[in-house]
């Protein structure tokens, strides 16, 4: 069934089966074998350390029981819940993401498709089921509790992430099944808020109104859309909605918003701060429509240097309705958290893009939840009664049929579908489409056609193509500025040298330079390489000093932007917050500066906070930043570096979310043709089993 490892050992072995060996033979073949994948970079060492672990609890483990827990780990690290061992048995190379050619490096090496051979599903679902290490789904004992596996069907996972799956999937179940009654006069307040509906046959559909109406009647609801589509309108709306009855009451809602990251909750502060002052409603019901937006560690309490919150099923949050903005980009453990610590009776609301990148950690909660949100798949009573309430002719939309016990989840979700960011004749509102769609002849004629004035691709010729330095510092001429234009705002508008530190007037330069920087920003699918974030980075600071744009290229000089990498309470810093250096005056001082990195407050009050560079540990230059790390913000202009080579994170919904990220203008910059097409053919699949039959 399985291959001999003799060759793999340092003394050649006889050739012998596996089966003829002794089990603490097997599992040190099996460790030398996985320290070569490690040494090869198709597996992580902290994945052969799992297995290494597993062994010692069982030194006489199967080796397919410790192989598929080697897997499981690295499938964990890639942002999967757990290893569907079907699939994997259907390629088992590609579980390891091996090169597309093979390795041809010297040396026997046992591939994952060799040591699998001949093993069917079954097989391997049963040696599984034998083993000391592995739990049945099924199995509920104290025993079954402390097995570091967990064998779901054709699924397994690392016990944690079960748990994790199992916690989001009874709380959600619950709360499906909790109906709240609509207030009797839903219809009126509904056109209040949004005017009644058009009875004219072309009219487009109202998915705002919809959404409301629908996030009125339960406890848990989503509203998913692409930019522009209006998902931060809605929901300031249906704050409104389910505030005005319970101020008119005498018992207003505590309402809380939250956002994964710093920047998104800025983002969404300065948003509803906007939004609130337009609302048709009583001055009453205005004053307790909050606009202040926490992210979700600060929400829950995080405790540092912990997994742990200060807010769980034992200490719950003292709140009624939860909105959670950007929510794609929150992963299962942190979905589970904000579940166990949410008051049974609390609505929670969910907003985010469904085809945007997931998170970087495991899961793909917001994809999994709104799997049917395109088709609609309402059930006839749904459909009736949102006609009833809204006055929208839902015939027109093109959804599928469904049912309340087929589908559950999808009579509490609703896609917003019609841009107002990306109008018509907006070329980065089509691209985006064609990417999103995976139309990859149409998206390449696209940007060849050079039609539109807003989305521009630059192919480079090798490595030291200048056009690239022109494009970084310059812009495109009239329209999309480059990075030189941040540093002009910082060197033409700082204040008089005798300007006091106190004086407001640094803090207005300071809030101008960092909103300049917003202006552009170079996005990359790799941190390694010629082209990821890390050479990028250098190559563009080397090429503003030559420039004369800033003083200096080593670690900290007036202009640098640096982007926080981890979560800094006693900074009041999250993982994600922008900051650049800029010389300021000593405090009580003349003629003396000294070097402060400028934060905003991201609390929509336009504030400034400055912190010393000796303060930060966990911070890094952001000329260029990963795709990921982009989510949750928005910029004038947005340049996407794809590599020269195909990599597994080159996938359709790594180029939207990129395209996406802008709001005027778009830059494509190529180092090699097809490797645009190449990507936009794949598309992320994270395997899970959350709410499975739902």
């Amino acid at each position: 069934m399985i291959r001999s490892f003799a060759e793999l050992l340092p003394t050649p072995l006889d050739a012998q089966s596996l089966s003829d060996l002794t089990p603490l033979t097997r599992v040190d073949d099996l460790l030398l074998l996985l320290e070569r994948w490690v040494e090869r970079g198709w597996l992580r060492a902290l994945d052969r350390a799992f297995v290494a672990f597993l062994s010692e609890l069982d030194p006489r483990a199967d080796s397919l029981v410790l192989v598929a827990a080697a897997l499981t780990s690295h499938q964990l690290g890639h942002g999967h819940v757990c290893l569907d061992l079907y699939e994997t048995l259907k390629e088992p190379d590609f579980a390891l993401s091996l090169p597309p050619e093979g390795d041809v490096q010297a040396g026997p090496m046992l591939l994952p498709s060799q040591l699998l051979e001949a093993l069917s599903g079954e097989d391997w679902c049963r040696a599984l089921a034998a083993s000391s290490l592995v739990a049945q789904a099924e199995d509920h004992s104290e025993a079954a509790g402390q097995k570091p596996l967990v064998l779901s069907d054709r699924r397994l996972y690392l016990r944690r992430y079960w748990t994790y799956e199992r916690r989001i999937d009874s709380a959600l179940r619950q709360r499906l099944a909790l109906q709240d009654a609509a207030p009797n006069d839903l219809a009126q307040r509904l056109d209040a808020l949004f005017g009644k509906a058009d009875s004219a046959p072309d009219a487009l559909i109202d998915w705002q109104k919809l959404a409301c109406a629908l996030a009125t009647r339960g406890a848990f609801s989503i509203i998913t859309g692409g930019p522009g589509t209006g998902k931060t309108t809605t929901v300031v709306r249906l704050l409104a909605l389910l505030q005005a009855p319970a101020v008119e009451s005498g018992q207003p809602l505590r309402i809380r918003l939250a956002a994964p990251t710093g920047k998104a909750a800025a983002r969404l502060t300065e948003s509803i701060s906007a939004q609130v002052k337009n609302l048709t409603v009583p001055e009453d019901v205005r004053q307790k429509i909050p606009s202040d937006v926490t992210t979700v560690h600060r929400l829950l309490g995080s405790r540092p240097g912990t997994r742990h919150f200060r807010h769980h099923a034992g200490n719950l949050l003292p709140l009624d309705v939860l909105v959670v903005d950007e929510a794609s980009m929150i992963d299962l453990e942190m979905m589970a958290n904000l579940l166990d610590a949410l008051p049974p009776h609390a609505r929670l609301i969910l907003l985010g893009d469904k085809d945007q990148l997931a998170s970087v950690e495991a899961g793909a909660v917001l994809g999994d939840l709104c799997r049917d949100a395109e088709a609609g798949r309402y059930s006839p009573h749904t459909q009736a009664w949102l006609q009833a309430v809204s006055g929208e002719d839902l015939g027109k939309g093109g959804l599928l049929a469904g049912n309340e016990s087929n589908f559950p989840l999808a009579q509490q979700v609703v896609m917003l579908r019609y841009s107002r960011r990306f109008v018509e004749g907006s070329g980065i509102g089509h691209l985006s489409r064609l990417v999103n769609q995976q139309q990859v002849e149409e998206a390449r004629a696209l940007l060849n056609a050079r039609n539109y004035k807003d989305v521009h691709a630059l192919s480079l010729k090798g490595e030291q193509d200048r056009s690239l330095e022109r494009l970084l510092l310059e812009g495109l001429g009239d329209g999309p500025q480059g990075y030189r234009h941040y540093l002009g705002v910082l060197a033409q508008q700082r204040p008089a040298d005798e300007t006091a530190l106190e004086d407001s007037q640094w803090t207005q330069w300071a809030h101008a330079v960092l909103q300049a920087f917003d202006a552009f920003q170079l996005l990359c699918a790799v941190r390694k390489g010629p082209w990821g974030v890390e050479a990028l980075n250098q190559r563009i600071t080397h090429a503003l000093f030559n420039a004369r744009l800033i003083d200096s290229d080593q670690q900290w000089y007036e202009g640098r932007p640096v982007l926080m990498t981890r979560n800094d309470y006693g900074l009041g810093l999250m993982n994600g917050d922008i900051g650049i250096a800029l010389r300021l005056p000593e405090v009580g001082e003349t003629g003396r500066s000294v070097l402060r990195v400028a934060f905003p407050r991201n609390d929509g009050s336009g504030g400034v906070r400055f912190v010393l560079p000796s303060r930060l540990n966990d911070v890094e230059t952001v000329y260029a930043m990963t795709v990921h790390k982009s989510q949750g913000s928005e910029f004038a202009h947005t340049a996407l570096i794809l590599p020269d080579v195909l990599n597994p994170v080159l996938t359709k919904e790594l180029i939207y979310t990129g395209i996406t990220r802008a709001k005027s203008w778009f830059s494509l910059i190529e180092p090699r043709q097809g490797v645009f097409e190449d990507a936009l053919r794949r598309k992320v699949k994270r395997l899970s089993g959350l709410m499975l039959g739902l």
